[in-house]
């Protein structure tokens, strides 16, 4: 006779089984625990991790399950809050373990590398080794490990990567012949900043819209061969997806997913965000891609897209390996935007925040540029030379906000000795760029906002080794010229034309920003006034 469901789960759930399974549980997990450690014999000192999640216990418990467990709404309050940024959390944690120290994000071993030294040895000396990029779930669910940002290191990434320079260089990157393409883009900041002057109360203005996407569509015109007004809903949000979906990824809930990759497929909250901006980002983007597979002509291509359907193509007609695929387009087109619109607009708006917080240092910047350049003509990037305070003080932004403060995520390709230790094959590397520029031993008051630490006593420019906010390495940002060259025009012509306040009796934002894969100031207005 059959046992009915009632008795089955009383056997299955007896004390008896119920003691079995924690002994064995139990048993597993300290036999885990020393193989683990026989494993990273010799690592980085670190903090005691956590059984399962690591070092971030706290930080990767979410919010709606430590509520249900503390018992106060202060407790709550002060269990969630972290006044720290991670990167100057991180820097805290070098004073007590070293320069070089180990961290765990569920079982993965991070080490995190502190200060210019250990940074530049690593991926200027041991480049082979520290290039790879780390099988982290949630950017694998995302990215599949394909384009370029997120790709690993190898013969695919290296001819994406070749591709990606000779072509865009062909359309004006990092030329001198890109300087209309985003001087158009300032001419519509500054009429619709005009318009908006008259309209906008005490409160001030929000600029992000305006600077978003006039730097975005510099890269538009570039990859996809179109620039779109700001006023263009689809354009609008995509631009508000990508930036939400760099926010939320280091949600502490999103986090979890590098710890229970399932977690990506809950039909709610964060979670059900972030599957919604992939689909529409890749809704967007794959259609424009169509677009040109229909309408191209391989003898004149319009556009970043063109070239790699031409070369693709071409490929695949001939009898070589073809490592180019339209679904590596797609990966590649999302990097470049990203790379190329959120880590420069964040600049541009950091940028306006120091000014309007420190009027001395704008007016100086002003005064330079009335006399260098006048207000008959636009600032030009011939203009560069002449203007060291404004160049000086564009850099010192760039120090005070690193906008991706911990880089991305370097791997261990192999296991390997670095300055007396060992670091495991597999091991994420988290070289913090933060630290190397707020380091106390290149940096004097680091500190403090000084633009004249970047000039010499006549006044001239100073290059300093120790300043690497694109990076270092075989892996420094692609964009990096790209990146200066909008942040010069577009900063020296915002301040040609407009002068930047903080509202009346309003406090200034926390300067710890919003972390995400880059630093956003936190939200701010500004009161705008035509010069």
């Amino acid at each position: 006779m059959d046992a009915s469901p009632g008795l089955l789960w009383q056997y299955v759930f007896s004390p008896a089984n119920l003691v079995g399974l924690t002994a064995f549980l139990l048993v597993f997990y300290v036999l885990q625990q020393y193989q683990s450690h026989h494993r990273y014999a010799n690592i980085p000192p670190g903090p005691k991790p956590w059984p399962i999640v690591g070092n971030f216990g706290g930080f990767l418990v979410p919010s709606f399950i430590l509520k249900r467990f503390t018992k106060t709404r202060e407790e709550f309050a002060k269990t969630v809050s972290n006044p720290l940024s991670p990167q100057a959390g991180l820097i805290e944690m070098s004073k007590l373990y070293g320069n070089i120290f180990s961290i765990f994000v569920g079982p993965q071993l991070m080490v995190v590398l502190t200060g210019y030294d250990a940074v530049r040895d690593a991926m200027l000396n041991y480049p082979e080794v520290f290039s790879d990029r780390p099988h982290i779930p949630l950017v694998t669910i995302i990215t599949k490990r394909k384009g370029i940002v997120f790709a690993p290191y190898g013969p695919l990434w290296r001819t994406n990567r070749k591709f990606c320079h000779s072509s865009l260089r062909s359309f004006g990157f990092g030329k001198l012949s890109l300087e209309p393409c985003i001087s158009e883009g300032l001419t519509m900041i500054k009429t619709e900043l005009r318009d908006l002057i008259e309209n906008t109360g005490p409160s001030g203005m929000d600029l992000t819209p305006l600077i978003s996407n006039a730097v975005s569509n510099v890269i538009s015109s570039l990859t996809l061969g179109q620039r779109f007004h700001h006023q263009d809903q689809e354009f609008r949000t995509m631009l508000d997806l990508m930036a939400h979906g760099l926010e939320i990824s280091v949600n502490t809930s999103i986090l979890l997913i590098n710890v229970f990759p399932w977690l990506y497929y809950l039909p709610w909250g964060v979670f059900k965000e972030l599957r919604r901006a992939e689909v529409d980002i890749t809704a967007f983007l794959k259609k424009i891609i169509a677009r040109h597979r229909a309408t191209l002509d391989p003898d004149n291509p319009r556009d970043f897209i063109d070239m790699y359907l031409v070369e693709m193509l071409a490929k695949q007609k001939s009898s070589e390996e073809c490592l180019f695929s339209e679904d590596d387009l797609f990966y590649i087109i999302g990097d470049l935007f990203i790379a190329g619109t959120d880590t420069t607009t964040n600049s541009v708006l950091w940028s306006i925040l120091y000014m309007a917080l420190h009027p001395d240092v704008q007016e100086r910047v002003q005064r330079e540029i009335d006399g260098v350049v006048g207000s008959e003509r636009v600032p030009s990037l011939t203009d560069k030379g002449s203007l060291p305070f404004t160049e000086a003080t564009i850099m010192e932004v760039q120090r005070m906000t690193v906008v991706v403060p911990l880089s991305i995520p370097h791997m261990a390709s192999e296991t390997t000795e670095f300055r007396g230790y060992t670091i495991p094959k597999g091991t994420v590397i988290i070289p913090n760029l933060w630290s190397v520029h707020r380091d106390p031993t290149v940096w004097e008051n680091p500190d403090d906002f000084n633009p004249s630490r970047f000039l010499d006593e006549q006044g001239k420019l100073l290059r300093k080794d120790c300043f690497i906010p694109f990076g270092i390495g075989r892996r420094v940002c692609m964009g990096e010229q790209l990146a200066k060259m909008e942040m010069f025009l577009m900063f020296t012509s915002l301040m040609q034309a407009f002068t930047f306040r903080l509202p009346e009796g309003k406090s200034a934002p926390s300067m710890h920003g919003r972390f995400g894969l880059t630093l956003a100031p936190c939200p701010f207005t500004v009161c705008v006034k035509a010069r």
